[in-house]
């Protein structure tokens, strides 16, 4: 099929500028390269350097915008993850990146017919794509700097303060009427100072005072939030204080640090809670040495009794699938601090801890050498399988599973319950909460429901949170959680990132965590606030696509309320109207383009991503006679796991067929179906979607592009029936980027499945 000559419009000058250094030059023809540019494609500038990057070409490159008056400039050379501070011109200049040293030289069979091919389309795909696009203008607006924090314990005062010594204004809000959260209800803390050995004081009412006497922290106390609209830059924040009164206030950003709540301890009766007397909690015994262990001139803590021996019972409800299937974190160092309080009080008490695993990280090792070496310590592997009463009102707890091989029974005064965390996220009650059939772990009820594609179901996922921060987004009140109640975040990547941009989650509200964790966690949040500000400031996205300054444009006119973009919205960028007109918060957007992808009317643009723009890009590609025996395959890649694995195989060495086109995309979730429908109807004869992993195990970068793809392909498969097509035409694959050793092998072995299903029937038409 002929390449049809092509005129520039008058303001796209585009110039072309291709390097044959790297091994570039000894693989391809780049005269014929500079032929494509200039004759076919009608070029003004095309010019071609055996080194690109040194300092002489990139002045000429700069000359040539000048002289030319060149606002597209196209560079043909290596990957864009190379020399980006390099190729950078003025902000007028679009550059585009086409890459021919992993994607091509590096990876394909140099001087073969098919390789210099290959290397011509890119380019006309290069050319297409800047003359289709216009520059990003940044949406920008008047912004608030303020950090609202929500929660006042140790996570929430550490953001605050790390806020309010940057420079920001603070407002931080406490639903109880003192600061300190859970500092308030410990005795000591695990060290967290050298050499480790020792419980510290938790030095609550110092941290107190030095947040509500800093210049530029304004706590609420006795707060709640009513309601939160408005975007980064300007959140609009309802409060209500001590029950009655009002006040709006303006943020830029919010960091959420409420905490966590211990397990429900009623739920372990398998473990002798509420049937044993003798049965109490670490929470419990906390509180008793909180009480009385400061102030009682010796006197016995146990209700006056002598006490002979103490047994603590790690994962009490933990990494159990009928409880809390996830580790806690904090019990175990918890547990060695107690363990030291009981040695101090009773020195001659015998004190038993019965573990799965001992699990202290980092310097809390040294902690847990130091407990164990301890003589009236012991500390055994084993499982707890009975617990039942003596008749001399001792506790018998038998243990299965020992390092011994052997069962073990243990007499003991009291038994401790090591309890884990449950986020303050989680709605309600653990043991009251409708869960799936089969299941007791907290958030299961709602794990199926956030993970669904139906947006209605998503949305009231998000309405049954705690209403906490009670948002007014159409998805939702609350930050959406994973499956065990805690706020979403891309876990894999970007911990602090929450599903609602500008809004971060902060200490053992976000994941299980000490209290030194949860400070240092609480540093995160505060820097993630303030990176968000100055991107509101300057119209820029955050994660992924960090410093991008396009946002979605909608064409309203043609917009038939299908609610599929602010469904499919990953983020809540979009509410809508009473008509289901969407209405767009645009500093929320992360810029995935999955409302473009959603559209069936093709509303939502950007600047430099459209449907337009793809679509002139797929034609641009030449697609073979029939009888030639070339197979075209067209392959959508995202641009964050997908395509970075391309270009490591490539710069491997690693060879794949030269008979794929491959379009990197933002997300494999902003593919629209008009994109394949017009690929096939053209005579492509396969085409490949590549992108992130989902699942439990995995996460895509936009949280369920991948996902939304996936579940696209039906409309897809519907498609290739009206075109009298085979489904095997269209596949769709996923990977992590550390997977990228398989993507040659992907590619091949799809051509060679179109090879034995034949050539495209509308080839040619």
């Amino acid at each position: 099929m002929g390449i049809e000559t092509k005129a520039c419009p008058p303001d796209r000058r585009v110039g072309v500028y291709l390097c044959s250094g790297c091994g570039i030059g000894e693989c391809i023809n780049c005269d014929q390269l500079l032929q494509v540019a200039s004759k076919e494609n009608k070029v003004p500038v095309s010019k071609a350097s055996s080194w690109l990057c040194s300092e002489e070409s990139v002045e000429l490159i700069r000359k040539d915008i000048e002289s030319e008056k060149l606002n597209r400039v196209i560079i043909g050379a290596c990957s864009s993850r190379f020399l980006s501070d390099v190729f950078k011109f003025d902000t007028d200049v679009f550059v585009e990146r086409v890459n021919l040293r992993e994607n091509v030289a590096w990876s394909h069979k140099p001087g073969d017919e098919d390789t210099q091919m290959l290397a011509e389309d890119y380019l006309r795909m290069g050319i297409a794509k800047v003359r289709n696009c216009e520059l990003p203008e940044p949406f920008k607006k008047e912004i608030n700097e303020t950090v609202l924090v929500v929660g006042g314990g140790a996570a929430g005062m550490t953001s605050a303060l790390a806020a309010a010594d940057a420079g920001y204004e603070v407002v931080l809000t406490e639903k109880e009427d003192k600061l300190g959260g859970w500092l308030n209800q410990l005795y000591k803390i695990a060290p967290s100072h050298s050499p480790y050995l020792e419980p510290e004081d938790t030095g609550v009412e110092e941290f107190i005072s030095k947040v509500e006497s800093h210049g530029k922290i304004r706590v609420i106390k006795s707060c709640l939030i009513e309601k939160i609209s408005g975007e980064p830059g300007s959140f609009n924040v309802e409060l209500k204080i001590n029950n009655s009164a009002t006040e709006n206030l303006m943020a830029g950003a919010i960091i959420q640090a409420t905490g966590a709540k211990p397990y429900d301890p009623g739920n372990l009766t398998e473990l002798g809670f509420g049937i044993i007397d003798n049965v109490i909690t670490g929470s419990q015994l906390e509180k008793q040495f909180l009480q009385n262990g400061n102030g009682n001139n010796g006197k016995a803590i146990f209700e006056g009794k002598k006490l002979k021996s103490i047994l603590f019972v790690q994962c009490a409800g933990s990494r159990d699938e009928k409880h809390l299937p996830y580790c806690s974190t904090e019990c175990c160092s918890t547990t060695l601090k107690q363990a030291l309080y009981v040695k101090e009080k009773y020195p001659d008490a015998l004190i038993y801890i019965i573990y799965r695993d001992i699990r202290t990280p980092a310097q809390l090792e040294l902690f847990y050498k130091r407990v164990q070496s301890e003589e009236n310590i012991f500390l055994t592997k084993g499982e707890v399988v009975n617990l039942s009463k003596s008749k001399d009102g001792s506790v018998l707890v038998d243990i299965d599973n020992t390092l011994l091989g052997e069962k073990i029974q243990i007499a003991s005064d009291y038994v401790v319950l090591a309890t884990g965390m449950v986020p303050s996220t989680f709605v309600g009650n653990i043991e009251s909460e409708t869960l799936e059939a089969g299941s007791t772990a907290p958030g299961a009820g709602q794990t199926e429901a956030a993970k669904t594609l139906d947006g209605k179901k998503a949305a009231a996922s998000a309405e049954a949170g705690a209403k906490i921060l009670n948002l007014t987004y159409r998805q939702g009140t609350d930050l959406p959680t994973l499956k065990y109640g805690f706020p979403d975040s891309h876990y894999i990547c970007f911990p602090y990132e929450t599903r609602r941009t500008g809004i971060y989650a902060a200490g053992s509200v976000r994941a299980p965590m000490d209290i030194s964790m949860s400070k240092a966690d609480a540093y995160g949040a505060a820097l993630k606030a303030i990176q968000v500000i100055h991107a509101a400031k300057e119209g820029k996205a955050v994660h992924p696509r960090s410093g991008d300054q396009s946002y979605p444009e909608f064409f309203l006119q043609r917009c038939t309320q299908c609610k599929r973009c602010t469904e499919e919205c990953p983020f809540g960028t979009l509410d809508e109207d009473a008509k289901g007109t969407p209405l767009p918060n645009l500093a929320r957007c992360r810029r995935c383009g999955i409302c473009l992808g959603a559209c069936p009317e093709r509303i939502i643009s950007f600047k430099d991503y459209s449907i337009g723009m793809v679509s002139s890009m797929i034609k641009s590609i030449e697609i073979p006679d029939e009888d030639e025996d070339k197979p075209r395959i067209l392959a959508f890649l995202c641009e964050n796991d997908a395509y970075p694995s391309l270009e490591i195989a490539g710069r491997n060495r690693m060879q794949f067929d030269a008979n794929v086109r491959v379009i990197p995309v933002r997300c494999l979730g902003s593919v629209n179906t008009v994109w394949i429908a017009d690929a096939l109807s053209r005579g492509f004869d396969g085409i490949l979607m590549v992108g992130c992993k989902f699942g439990d195990d995995y996460q895509c970068h936009y949280i369920r592009g991948s996902e939304l793809a996936s579940k696209r392909m039906e409309n897809v498969q519907e498609k290739l029936k009206q075109l009298v097509l085979e489904p095997e035409r269209v596949k769709l694959f996923t990977l992590s980027i550390d997977e990228y050793t398989k993507l040659p092998g992907i590619f091949n072995e799809f051509v060679e499945q179109i090879r034995e299903i034949g050539a495209n029937p509308y080839k040619g038409m």
